[in-house]
């Protein structure tokens, strides 16, 4: 939509933590004067896995560097870098990373996450940023087996000016959903947000209560949702993969909002997600404010993170 861009040096500046790790780890492997060869290779693998990239993506990119330097495509240790750079962007081919908006009526927004992902926070930033942008924006507090959930919600929806639908707490969350597609319909509303229950992705009847919002939806407003988003702390690390790949069995997960990338030394999870599940990273948290929220994109981060 071009309404979440940010500069190189917002991205350089918000993944210090990662870049830092990254950077040092990897000149301590690929110090002066030392030669290619196996030895070499081997530590770069311990390396790139330790900055959780993961064992299957590292595997991969070594395969690959080993396979180009006995094609002389690369000579030296300088050379190890930039090859990783043109490799890792090469992962996220051009595609629609952007949000996708109804052709008519409002644009739904379902949003899932574990609880303490950073999910809340998540929805107040993409909110946010949507009604800076003339869109008349609703969330809805679907999550209502906390009731600390619902008044946090409220107080983001305040804080940001947007409007929201919310029940009792331990009501039905898929009753919330429906009254708030309504609302949604009636108030000529553009965007939709739907909070659901910070569920365990291990609790099998809470991610049927979130596979029965979805349905609720799909029947009261056309092609709805329209997005389905998956936060996933980037603090996690490998463990956040393991939560896509549940939520995915439940729902069609459109998209992934990792939060708190900003925070984390941990930031090569974004090409393990990538490279694993292949569901594109949409949008990414880099701060506490509202607006500190951008779409991903992948040759400004991984110049960001090698940098």
């Amino acid at each position: 939509m071009g309404i979440f861009t940010k500069t190189a040096g917002y991205f350089k500046d918000r993944l210090g933590k990662t870049r830092n790790k990254i950077s040092s780890s990897l000149s301590s492997v690929l110090s002066l004067g030392r030669n290619i060869d196996e030895n070499l290779l081997d530590e770069l693998e311990e390396t790139l896995i330790s900055d959780d990239i993961g064992v299957e993506t590292t595997d991969k990119l070594v395969s690959e560097l080993r396979e180009a330097y006995r094609n002389r495509q690369i000579a030296k240790t300088d050379d190890i870098i930039p090859f990783l750079k043109e490799h890792i962007k090469s992962y996220w081919p051009d595609r629609d990373r952007q949000l996708h908006l109804a052709q008519s009526g409002p644009t739904v927004i379902l949003v899932a996450g574990v609880n303490g992902t950073g999910k809340t926070t998540s929805i107040a930033k993409l909110a946010y940023i949507l009604s800076q942008n003339n869109k008349k924006v609703i969330v809805a507090a679907c999550d209502t087996f906390r009731a600390a959930a619902v008044e946090q919600l409220t107080i983001w929806a305040e804080r940001i000016g947007v409007q929201i639908v919310k029940h009792q707490a331990a009501s039905d969350p898929a009753a919330v959903a429906f009254d708030a597609c309504e609302a949604a319909l009636a108030r000529d509303t553009d965007i939709l947000i739907l909070d659901t229950a910070g569920r365990l992705h291990t609790k099998k009847d809470l991610m049927k209560q979130l596979t029965k919002i979805r349905d609720v939806v799909a029947r009261k407003i056309p092609d709805a949702p329209n997005e389905v988003l998956l936060v996933l702390d980037a603090t996690t690390g490998q463990n956040a993969i393991i939560q896509a790949k549940i939520f995915t069995e439940a729902i069609n997960v459109t998209g992934i909002f990792l939060a708190k990338l900003d925070g984390t030394a941990r930031g090569g999870i974004v090409i393990a997600i990538k490279d694993q599940l292949d569901i594109p990273v949409k949008f990414i948290g880099l701060g506490e404010k509202p607006e500190d929220i951008a779409e991903f994109d992948p040759n400004t981060f991984v110049e960001a993170l090698f940098d």
